[in-house]
């Protein structure tokens, strides 16, 4: 998906999100990965943070490719699996177990009431 091929308004975030904006932050990223750019990093840096929570689009494709490159950063990373989706359900599927199965030391899968109810 490009934004020439889906145009521009359909990038932005969703009313009911963008009123969280500021104090919330959008960073944008150009690639599957958000670790290249670096924008990220600093950020998460800036503020102390060493957990991620993930949720979004693509578990085989750009969240494979955040948790990995979270996993080498150093974050605690929080999967919401009831929060993900793929083109392909063969391979959401796959990468599901992948993630309980063989990155099981590394991420810690959870679903979204979970994350909800343990907010503070």
């Amino acid at each position: 998906m490009t934004i020439d091929h889906v145009g521009p308004e359909m990038i932005k975030l969703l009313p009911e999100l963008a009123i969280h904006c500021p104090p919330a932050v959008v960073v944008d990223k150009h690639v599957y990965s958000p670790w290249p750019e670096g924008n990220l990093q600093a950020l998460l840096s800036k503020r102390r943070i060493d957990t991620l929570v993930v949720t979004g689009g693509e578990t085989d494709v750009c969240v494979l490719a955040t948790v990995l490159g979270a996993i080498d950063i150093g974050y605690r990373v929080v999967l919401v699996t009831d929060a993900l989706c793929s083109s392909s359900d063969a391979t959401h599927d796959a990468l599901m177990t992948v993630y309980h199965q063989r990155f099981a030391q590394q991420v810690e899968t959870v679903e979204m009431e979970t994350v909800l109810s343990s907010w503070s």
